[in-house]
């Protein structure tokens, strides 16, 4: 589509932009009893549920780069790091809402997209879009998304409920995500020095797919609930393997041990770490944005527990003043530390 053509925000307005982006929305859930198109959404927990609420806040050139970072695709993750916080509760995704502030270099169909990659993701997991607000901004984009949630308030995984000798559990693989952004920053560097080479892309469709458009653990949840396995501490993993582990330990007062040897890496995900000459457990350790899930269970269900797909037990919880452990190889020690995102770390601009 050519500029000419695009909708500047100005000529549709707050009204006009917010009736052009949520035109086609409707609602699923019995327990939204009003969505978008009043001053709040209305909301009625299920019976013998309990509500849970989460944010995320999104800012251009901190979270995203939208040199290389699609708008579809970025609505979409958007929507699924909210999604993940859910599954990281041992909950399931209701509704969400989403603000959004964005500058007049934006035109009416961009923020269409990412709409629709907001959208994609909720028609996928089943959850309502049930309101939000557009603002302007100074610069950049900046989105803001809530999400809803319920489930048996029995049922409900916190972060505190770990105790020694407990089983250690992971999702998936780890250290995609961050050798998918290694990636796609190489490329936008060899691009900014030549603009008339095309990005090397081959190959790598598993880590970039994790970078740009991850997926939320919801299956998880479910597949946990149907081998009534509940986990005695829980979160996701958006900062790093090493950071969300620590942030179990603090939070149920254990310490931990996780074999190295046990830790799940994709075959591309390894050579690429080799590539770029990381040691690919590193890169697991420290990488996030894989949002997988990371959960400890007692040792008494480790027979149901081995029955499911894609769950890997990495190690297990020891007393608080045993430390905590990363176990090499080779068969050494090392103290466990993060070193994964921090967004309110400074770095060089």
């Amino acid at each position: 589509m050519s500029e000419s053509k695009l909708t500047s925000l100005s000529a549709l307005g707050e009204f006009g932009l917010i009736d052009f982006l949520t035109k086609d929305l409707s609602s699923t859930h019995k327990s939204t009893l009003k969505g978008i198109g009043d001053d709040a959404a209305v909301i009625k927990p299920s019976a013998g549920k309990v509500m849970l609420v989460s944010k995320d806040l999104l800012i251009e050139n901190i979270h995203f780069d939208l040199m290389y970072t699609p708008l579809k695709h970025l609505g979409y993750k958007a929507a699924i790091v909210n999604f993940s916080d859910m599954a990281a509760m041992n909950a399931l995704p209701k509704q969400i809402l989403v603000g959004l502030g964005v500058s007049s270099k934006f035109s009416a169909e961009a923020l269409n997209e990412i709409y629709n990659g907001i959208k994609k993701a909720c028609e996928i997991y089943k959850v309502d879009f049930v309101g939000g607000d557009t603002t302007s901004s100074a610069h950049g984009l900046f989105i803001s998304v809530t999400v809803i949630g319920e489930a048996d308030k029995k049922r409900i995984a916190y972060r505190s409920g770990a105790k020694p000798n407990d089983l250690l559990c992971v999702t998936g693989d780890l250290g995609a995500a961050y050798m998918g952004l290694l990636i796609l920053e190489r490329e936008k560097k060899v691009f900014q020095a030549n603009p008339d080479m095309q990005p090397d892309m081959e190959a790598h469709d598993h880590v970039l797919e994790k970078q740009l458009k991850p997926e939320a653990r919801v299956d998880i949840v479910k597949a946990l609930e149907e081998k009534e396995i509940l986990p005695t501490s829980m979160i996701d993993i958006s900062d790093g393997l090493a950071s969300e582990t620590l942030h179990l330990c603090k939070a149920s007062g254990t310490g931990c041990v996780i074999y190295e040897e046990k830790i799940p890496i994709d075959q591309q995900t390894y050579d690429l770490a080799k590539e770029f000459g990381i040691v690919p457990s590193v890169a697991a350790l420290n990488g996030g944005e894989d949002y997988e899930l990371l959960f400890t269970i007692s040792q008494e269900d480790y027979e149901k527990i081995k029955t499911l797909d894609d769950i890997s037990v990495i190690g297990y919880m020891t007393e608080e003043n045993e430390g905590k452990q990363v176990i090499s190889n080779d068969n050494q020690s090392f103290e466990l530390k993060a070193q994964g995102w921090d967004a309110l770390k400074k770095r060089e601009v």
